[in-house]
């Protein structure tokens, strides 16, 4: 069934950031479930990277990220 998926943990402030929002402020609005997320696992040459976006009201912020949830040059 292959490798189980990694934990990813990305920088909050680094999201709150792209969308518009301050560190606290996107902390609870995630804690309430009113951020939704979507991570998707790389194929191919992207194989080892996963693209994490996170969505609140109109708003997207997205990150191509390796396994430890570190950015990667895209």
């Amino acid at each position: 069934m292959g490798d189980p998926a990694p934990r990813l943990e990305i920088d909050g402030a680094m999201v709150a950031r792209e969308l518009g929002l301050e560190t606290g402020q996107f902390r609870q609005l995630m804690a309430d479930g009113k951020i939704s997320v979507l991570c998707e696992k790389g194929t191919g040459e992207d194989s080892g990277t996963w693209r994490a976006s996170f969505y609140h009201g109109k708003r997207r912020a997205r990150f191509v990220v390796d396994s430890r949830g570190r950015p990667v040059a895209t």
